[in-house]
């Protein structure tokens, strides 16, 4: 007797819902997902749907399967599992979307006055006989030629976003893949989908490679295991390493790729015989290296060769008489270790001056200028960021640029004019902070000084490295390649700051010395345990207590700065919770990248923009957001940029930034969580960079034990680095 069929309840059919896209509450282009708000026949109210579309506009007529839910809060609502988006066919919907700032040069206006003109043939005009869009009142020739490109734009955009999201990856690039490989984009991304990691800003190696298993590249095919060995370098050029032993490098990649180590090898091999890499060892060890690393260190050393020879070009200074002719002149006194660094100053093609707060740096630094200035010696002043150029002009009364500002960025390419062979006028260089300087722009610099300029290096060598590759003032500083200068005694004004004592102490390994109950002081800790707590208080002291008792700008005088972008307590989380606090988000704001952006919002602009001459860390404030033209105007220190929509991707939101990304800014006041949450960058040097950032008060937030974590913790572990090895070799 055979056994009986087992009880299987059939799956109910999905439930179906069609309608007419009335809003676009939400949408996130990089995975779809969206909240829409449908117009359907028969129902009365708008029907709120859930799900993913990859683009999606007011207007479009979508259908979808999927549930009906009963949301607590929300109420009624339709979670799609699929959703499908069609051009509009109705003259309301039409107009909807041609009006929701789809296309640039048409906003609600001039969708209203095209849909009247030329009813459902409107898309057919448009793309047909364009030279009819100047029947229509207000339509010029310039705005005629706008909506056509823009609507050819559009077109094949979405012919990219199918393509792509059709491969079951993300659609927020489709516009940079067009402008890059314009309409071959389709051709190119399916001949060699890893082109995409090396020629795309934004598109990394794991996109270009769910791309490529799409397609049907095979996952041990040795086009992916090359592109795979130059990722693993990249990642770890992303944590600061110029190249790794091959051994590491090979698991890495295995880990990376998950194919044989045998493939690997091969890859490598012919990555080198190619010269995309170089083999050279670090301290005995086999290494692989990023050739433009590689080439990058190896410029630097003759750099530094060249430019330590011969004398400064002012000749002999007598610095016993120029020391208290400079203390006279600026109404101060030296100490004699600044003294010292006179004297070497004055002597020196090369010179490093290296100490924390409080310790004379910017003295220091002030009384060479002014001794050099009196001898008609002409002085070139530059820094990393905007922000810590701006510093050093105030503190020095100089004109102070950026280092690509000073190298003369050509913002079509993003090569610099001045050069070897173009090399800066003048007599010294002072570079200040000059721990945030990474492998390729130090090379850039120092190849376009001139043999018979001085330079004069100035940072703080126990902040944190510099965010890219490489770790140039440290290896400067300990290959004894050029005279440091170490400035360690703290002034007496300083040491009144708890900031500056609390920064010396953590540096030092101790934790820091808190203010008593009722104590007036410029360093606070407010213990909060949870990581909810913690942000809670963060938003509480910024939005409320820090404002009230100190006579604060919430927005404009306090910095939340985080050890890292993750969690609760991380900038993201707190950004989202600042946002709310202080500037919500309204019917005006608009979504793009996972950011929504009102007008007077803080702004980080996040990668260097040389087109726009703003660039990375640079903080402003949205003033202006124009839906028909899809552009977003931010102001950076009266410097006022404009983006397009599909530009945002290069700004963030700034009420919290990461300790790194503050490196070189300083900050009336500082506010950082601390949390075990944190525990994987609960480093020394990170907690000491984040409180030296603050001018006029620092307030941690969280656990003690979290902070202690980071005071005893080992530091940052050694980058992978040539460079240090190379100095070190260099003859006296």
């Amino acid at each position: 007797m055979s056994a009986s069929p087992p009880n299987v309840t059939p799956k109910p059919e999905p439930d179906r819902l069609a309608g007419l896209v009335e809003r676009v509450t939400f949408h996130n282009a990089d995975n779809g997902f969206c909240v829409l708000r449908l117009k359907v026949k028969g129902e009365r109210d708008l029907i709120t749907l859930i799900g993913h579309a990859p683009t999606v506009s007011p207007g479009e007529y979508a259908s979808a399967s999927g549930t009906w839910v009963t949301d607590r809060e929300h109420g009624r609502q339709f979670k799609a599992v699929f959703v499908k988006i069609s051009p509009p066919n109705t003259l309301t919907g039409i107009e909807r979307y041609l009006g929701s700032g789809m296309v640039k040069g048409i906003g609600p206006v001039y969708a209203s006055r095209l849909v009247k003109a030329f009813g459902a043939a409107v898309f057919d005009v448009i793309e047909q006989t364009p030279a009819r869009l100047r029947e229509v009142d207000g339509i010029g020739e310039v705005r005629a030629k706008k909506i056509t490109s823009g609507w050819a734009d559009q077109k094949i955009i979405r012919e990219i976003m199918v393509f792509l999201h059709g491969n079951g990856v993300s659609t927020s690039r489709a516009v940079r893949i067009f402008k890059t490989y314009g309409q071959d984009a389709i051709a190119v991304v399916s001949e060699n989908p890893y082109r995409l990691a090396q020629d795309i800003r934004g598109i990394g190696f794991l996109t270009a490679d769910t791309i490529a298993q799409k397609i049907g590249i095979a996952r041990d095919a040795p086009i992916r295991a090359r592109a795979g060995v130059s990722y693993a370098l990249s990642e770890a050029a992303g944590e600061g390493h110029c190249g790794l032993p091959r051994t590491h490098l090979v698991s890495l990649a295995v880990k990376l790729l998950d194919i044989p180590e045998a493939i690997i090898e091969v890859a490598i091999d012919e990555e080198l015989s190619e010269g995309v890499v170089v083999a050279d060892t670090l301290d005995d060890v086999p290494s692989v290296f990023l050739a433009p690393l590689y080439n990058a260190e190896r410029s630097i050393v003759s750099q530094i060769c060249r430019l330590r020879t011969g004398a400064p070009s002012w000749g002999s200074i007598d610095a016993a008489r120029a020391i208290p002719w400079v203390e006279q002149k600026l109404t101060i006194e030296l100490a004699e270790s600044q003294k010292q660094a006179i004297h070497l100053a004055l002597s020196s093609k090369l010179l490093v001056i290296t100490g924390g707060p409080g310790v004379g740096k910017t003295t220091l630094v002030n009384s060479i200028l002014t001794i050099l200035r009196a001898k008609r010696v002409k002085a070139l002043l530059c820094a990393p960021t905007g922000r810590a150029a701006k510093r050093l002009s105030e503190s020095t009364g100089l004109e102070a640029k950026t280092i690509h500002r000073l190298l003369e960025v050509n913002p079509a390419n993003g090569q610099f004019k001045r050069n070897e062979d173009s090399p800066l006028e003048c007599d010294l260089l002072v570079l200040d902070e000059c721990s945030m300087v990474d492998v390729p722009l130090a090379n850039q610099l120092l190849k376009a000084v001139a043999s018979e300029t001085a330079v004069i290096f100035v940072g703080d060598v126990d902040q944190l490295p510099s965010v890219g590759p490489g770790q140039v003032l440290d290896d400067l500083i300990e290959s004894g390649a050029m005279p440091v200068v170490r400035l360690t005694e703290v002034f007496r004004q300083a040491a009144t700051s708890r900031i500056v004592r609390s920064a010396h102490q953590i540096n030092q390994g101790l934790f820091p010395s808190l203010p008593g109950k009722g104590e007036e002081s410029d360093f606070y800790f407010v213990p909060a345990e949870e990581p909810e707590a913690i942000a809670e208080t963060v938003v509480d002291l910024v939005k409320t207590r820090l404002p009230r008792k100190f006579q604060l700008d919430p927005v404009r005088d306090i910095q939340v700065l985080c050890p890292m972008n993750r969690s609760l307590t991380g900038a993201r989380g707190i950004n989202q919770l600042l946002q709310e606090a202080l500037n919500p988000p309204g019917d005006h704001s608009i979504e793009k990248f996972g950011y929504r952006f009102s007008v007077a919002d803080k702004v980080m602009q996040i990668e260097n923009n040389y087109d726009k001459d703003v660039y990375n860390g640079d903080i402003g404030f949205v003033t202006h957001i124009d839906a028909e033209e899809q552009e977003l105007t931010a102001t950076f220190d009266e410097h006022i940029v404009t983006y397009a929509f599909g530009e945002l991707d290069e700004l963030v939101l700034c009420y919290a930034t990461t300790i790194h990304k503050s490196q070189g800014s300083e900050y009336p006041v500082v506010v950082i969580p601390v949390s075990t949450q944190h525990y994987m960058m609960l480093k020394r040097n990170l907690i000491y960079t984040g409180i030296t950032r603050g001018k006029r008060l620092v307030v941690l937030v969280g656990q003690k034990r979290a902070l202690a974590m980071a005071v005893k913790g080992r530091q940052t572990e050694r980058r992978c680095s040539k460079l240090g090895e190379w100095l070190r070799g260099v003859p006296e």
